[in-house]
């Protein structure tokens, strides 16, 4: 067939990038050429939109044991021996068109990375986005992507222990589905994703290929339109049994010191595990396509290169040690196959049946070498200067506080997500500090030692559409105070980049703005960005969804028993704010959802104030005056307080500590660098002590399950936790109560 401009523009690759594929090759491309270029040029593995501003983030860092973007998978080191190994990676676009398989080989496909590494994944995370929870669609693709996850890690044997779930009209079309995994390794143990030593054998392992999945990193890197259901070939299959004995095939045969390099097969499949080994080792392979383990005939060249079928690694074994491979494979009855070995030439040549299909250099098809790059025109959105005009004193205050809190508690936002984490095995490996006594963040054993790793998904998006600069440092300051209420100390992040199309300059000032947002704070922090994952094009047909930067963070405990927990201890306890009230109603869950307000600035937030305060809140836990800890974000400071009495059925006796703010802005404003914490009696006068002259508020104190507010009496903590245990059951069973429906 005649290869031509229109070919790869069926490819998503644009004519520019046509005419440069030539001038690569010093000749027009074949297909099967064009297939691979276009699988590795597109967005979702070339992050040729992005690369630059992500080259403006902390990627060093004094903990960090491989450099940012090196490995399949960020490695800090957590003393005693052991490193921890962790990223975030989204898998939007499948979860949209077949929400049970998508979420499900996202799941898988995050495992892989961290396994390929060498490390033992011990710890799942997600964070999802949905549209209106009232409409049919939104129930199935909710129903749809919770089964996909719990299925997966359920079957595959690692806990899901913490993650955020999110509810906006922006998500109806394009859900976003971000799985997190986290794993130990021992240092020095670690395996690298570089093919070396020419001669070397090129073994193909794990599941055999099929054509689910072709093209999908292309498909991930364009609009969701009326016509992608056509696509559903794009969506891989996942079989968790398989990954268990993949992951433990792989583990073991590191220890036969056989293995010189290993990747997962993730997206685009054998072209790209091939290439990015390849490149980093400045060699070539030859590939014997015909060879590839295959559960359908006759497949053909371009598309064994661009399968994304799951459960599969490529790995250079040193030579002479062949069988050493073959043995652990064929003990876990998993297909093991060599085909091809490494060159010295840096290219990648692909025969089938003795025939070549393809001849690329390998440097040509990856990130950081042939890969085109670029910097998108961005403008600041119209939007904004709606959000700039919005006044918060245009807003009355209302005369029944406790109905609007009755309102806020139900929001699916805040409500209790119990139906969607009672699907996930959360105690599976014994690994979970967490399971009776929560904690801002959830905290894990880091087995074999004794330290504890505290884990966290946090953005808001909401404050990000606001103000994305601003709401970029939230997202991390969020992370950071969370690993801080646990007891550790936040060591970095890796982040999933949602955004929409960066073809639109309003899009692609959002991104820019909250990179540097990220950037800052990260800097601040000392958090460095191990890696993670860019996803654009996540589009609904009224436009792009709410920028959504989420970012994974991993903190540290030296000892796991020093974890601070989120809930209230004992009646009489001394109820703390550390930080300071203002009246600031702004990007709050009150004023969206309640007063339907849609554009307003983001909720006060000071970078030093938020250091300050995440500094002062480590010095009480490892001083040992306080006994609980939880931030205060969305529904402002009355849901944080009713969420600490929520485990034990305690209550609280409260009053607002300064009369001159708003009552709406005092109990549900969500001005961040804010801490509930509760004091033991003893303890109050060294707790004053301790804080010296750092901003703290009185509430009062906690009681036997009783609630008031203001002198005012507002029921039991037992009625409260059932309208915050049931709202979201209520709206599924279609079972909406008036106040449910206002929320929403």
């Amino acid at each position: 067939m005649e290869i031509t401009a229109k070919t790869a523009q069926q490819l998503r690759l644009t004519e520019e990038e046509f005419e440069l594929i030539k001038q690569k090759l010093g000749r027009t491309p074949n297909f099967t050429e064009l297939c691979a270029f276009s699988g590795m040029w597109s967005e979702h593995c070339s992050y040729k939109n992005s690369i630059k501003w992500l080259k403006t983030l902390p990627r060093e860092g004094q903990k960090m044991l491989v450099k940012a973007g090196e490995e399949n998978a960020g490695l800090m080191d957590i003393g005693d021996g052991y490193g921890v190994v962790f990223k975030i990676e989204s898998h939007n676009h499948p979860s949209a068109i077949e929400p049970f398989q998508g979420a499900a080989t996202g799941v898988g496909g995050i495992h892989r990375d961290i396994f390929t590494m060498g490390a033992r994944p011990i710890a799942s995370l997600n964070s999802l986005r949905f549209g209106n929870l009232k409409e049919a669609k939104t129930q199935h693709l909710l129903a749809g992507v919770v089964h996909g996850i719990g299925h997966y890690g359920n079957c595959f044997g690692v806990p899901t222990v913490g993650g955020e779930i999110y509810f906006e009209q922006c998500y109806h079309t394009n859900p976003l589905v971000n799985a997190m995994s986290v794993g130990i390794v021992k240092n020095g143990e670690t395996i690298s994703a570089t093919a070396e030593g020419v001669g070397n054998p090129v073994f193909f392992v794990g599941s055999a290929t099929g054509k689910d999945g072709i093209g999908g990193a292309s498909f991930a890197s364009a609009d969701i339109t009326a016509e992608s259901a056509e696509e559903l070939p794009a969506v891989q299959v996942g079989d968790p049994f398989q990954e268990k004995k993949l992951l433990e095939a792989c583990l073991e045969v590191i220890k036969t010191g056989a293995v010189v390099g290993m990747q997962d097969m993730g997206a685009a499949g054998i072209i790209c595990s091939t290439a990015e080994m390849s490149a980093k080792g400045k060699v070539g392979m030859r590939i014997d396509l015909e060879k590839v383990p295959t559960r359908q005939q006759n497949m053909k060249a371009w598309e064994l290169l661009l399968s994304e079928s799951q459960e599969r690694m490529l790995m250079v074994v040193e030579k002479g040690k062949e069988a050493l491979v073959q043995a652990v494979f064929d003990k876990w009855d998993l297909p093991c196959s060599e085909i091809g070995e490494v060159t010295a030439d840096g290219n990648l040549q692909f025969f089938m049946h003795g025939e070549l299909e393809a001849l690329l250099p390998a440097e040509e098809l990856v990130l950081g070498g042939g890969a085109p790059q670029y910097t998108r025109e961005f403008k600041e959105p119209a939007y904004l200067e709606k959000i700039k005009a919005f006044n918060p004193d245009t807003v009355e205050v209302p005369d029944d506080l406790k109905a609007v809190a009755e309102q806020i508690i139900a929001i699916p936002n805040i409500a209790n997500k119990r139906w969607v984490y009672v699907q996930y095995d959360s105690m599976v490996g014994t690994g979970s500090a967490s399971t009776n006594a929560p904690s801002d963040a959830a905290v894990v054993i880091a087995k074999p030692t004794n330290k504890g790793l505290a884990l966290t998904t946090d953005c808001n998006s909401k404050y990000v559409f606001a103000d994305p600069y601003k709401g970029g440092m939230i997202a991390v300051a969020e992370a950071a105070r969370n690993i801080v209420c646990s007891g550790g100390q936040p060591l970095g992040i890796t982040n999933c980049l949602n955004f929409g199309n960066p073809y639109d300059p309003g899009v692609y000032y959002q991104f820019v703005q909250a990179i540097k947002g990220m950037g800052d704070a990260c800097r601040a922090f000392d958090t460095p960005v191990t890696g993670g994952n860019v996803s654009f094009y996540n589009q609904n047909p009224d436009g792009a969804v709410y920028p959504t930067p989420t970012i994974g963070m991993v903190g540290l405990l030296d000892n796991v028993n020093d974890k601070m927990t989120m809930d209230f201890k004992a009646a009489g306890d001394a109820i703390f704010l550390i930080g300071k009230s203002r009246a600031d109603i702004n990007s709050s869950e009150y004023l969206h959802k309640i007063k339907g307000v849609e554009f307003s600035a983001a909720p006060h937030f000071d970078l030093e104030e938020e250091l300050a305060l995440q500094k002062k809140v480590a010095e009480l836990i490892s001083e040992g005056v306080i006994v609980s800890a939880h931030d205060v974000s969305e529904g402002g400071l009355f849901v944080t307080l009713v969420e600490s009495g929520f485990n034990r059925g305690l209550g609280f006796d409260v009053v607002a500590s300064d009369i001159n703010i708003r009552k709406d802005g005092y109990w549900f404003g969500e001005a961040q660098s804010r801490v509930v914490v509760s004091v033991k009696a003893i303890q109050v006068a060294a707790f004053k002590k301790l804080m010296g002259d750092h901003p703290y508020e009185e509430l009062g104190e906690v009681t036997p399950g009783s609630i008031e507010v203001d002198g005012l009496n507002w029921g039991s903590i037992a009625g409260w936790k059932e309208k915050y245990d049931t709202a979201i059951e209520k709206l599924l069973a279609g079972h909406e109560s008036e106040h449910a429906l206002s929320t929403l």
